[in-house]
């Protein structure tokens, strides 16, 4: 094969590929992830986001939950809004940590009453000022357990493709995620990542192992790049060196941080679409516009316009 002739052929692969996406033609499964407010223009952010989000009709959309009574509250009142404000199936999140049994019941109880059927089931973050578990769960599979011992839950759980930076090997964390599988969750909702491999020698290790779980994967679209290497640090997720260089120089250019940001989502979507992934969960970080325009290259449109 000439020069030529090989180069022909990378453009035909790219031609196919992009068809391929193309062709996916909105069959694909999104969920996006929310977080409560902290004041009044964050609050009307998120619902700016939510309106804009709703008519992609997601199969769900979560919503963060954290360590504190006025965290938790806060999450409370944005499900019930969900619920009762617009078409969408609103899913808490929950944590275990520093929480008693009784808080756990009280709070499924609560969930149930007003309709809620899904729940993302998590450990959580131990409390900075305690290196103690103070609550009544100490993993996420008693949690898991526990739901599903009150109300038939559909139970999503947490997965690390880079494996949890507190587990003592990839094995174990391998296995920490069979148990919660084992004790009645259905999918597993990973962190976000940028390097496929990771989630795809995850995927086909469930499929080796006979662990029956629904991974999908969680998409990152990257706006601030500095914000993202503190948290990569901190969760122990690779950045690729490709990365560092397409945000080089971009700290005072926000305009050019979103197109880069869009462009990797969206390979990323493609590469995981082309290995057969059809569930994808859209941190969004309670910003709506890249978001939207991921799912639009996906071939998810406005269904409200189109019965319009």
């Amino acid at each position: 094969m000439n020069r030529a002739e090989r180069l022909y052929s990378h453009v035909q692969e790219l031609e196919r590929n992009n068809n391929d996406f193309a062709s996916l033609s909105g069959n694909v499964n999104i969920s996006f992830e929310f977080f409560p407010p902290r004041s009044e223009d964050m609050n009307q952010v998120l619902w700016q986001s939510i309106k804009k989000l709703e008519p992609l009709q997601p199969d769900f959309v979560s919503v963060t939950y954290g360590a504190g009574a006025s965290t938790r509250e806060r999450t409370h009142e944005v499900i019930e809004k969900i619920f009762t404000e617009t078409s969408l199936n609103a899913v808490p999140h929950l944590t275990c940590v520093d929480a008693s049994e009784a808080e756990i019941e009280q709070i499924a109880h609560r969930y149930w009453e007003v309709g809620v059927r899904h729940i993302v089931a998590l450990r959580g973050d131990q409390p900075e000022s305690s290196d103690i578990h103070s609550g009544d769960f100490t993993y996420a599979t008693d949690l898991v357990k526990k739901l599903k011992s009150l109300y038939d839950f559909d139970i999503s759980v947490a997965a690390y493709p880079e494996v949890h930076p507190e587990a003592m090997s990839a094995q174990s964390d391998f296995e920490n995620l069979k148990r919660k599988v084992d004790a009645g969750a259905s999918r597993a909702i990973t962190q976000f990542f940028f390097n496929a491999e990771h989630f795809l020698r995850l995927r086909d290790k469930c499929v080796r192992d006979n662990v029956d779980v629904e991974l999908i994967p969680g998409i990152l679209p990257v706006t601030n790049f500095l914000q993202l290497l503190k948290f990569a640090r901190f969760t122990q997720v690779e950045i690729p060196g490709w990365m560092h260089k397409l945000y080089q120089g971009l700290d005072q250019d926000p305009i050019t941080r979103q197109l880069i940001a869009s462009h990797i989502a969206i390979e990323q979507v493609k590469l995981l679409a082309k290995e057969g992934i059809k569930n994808f969960h859209f941190y969004t970080l309670n910003r709506a516009d890249l978001t939207y325009a991921i799912c639009h290259s996906l071939g998810r449109r406005d269904c409200f316009a189109a019965a319009s």
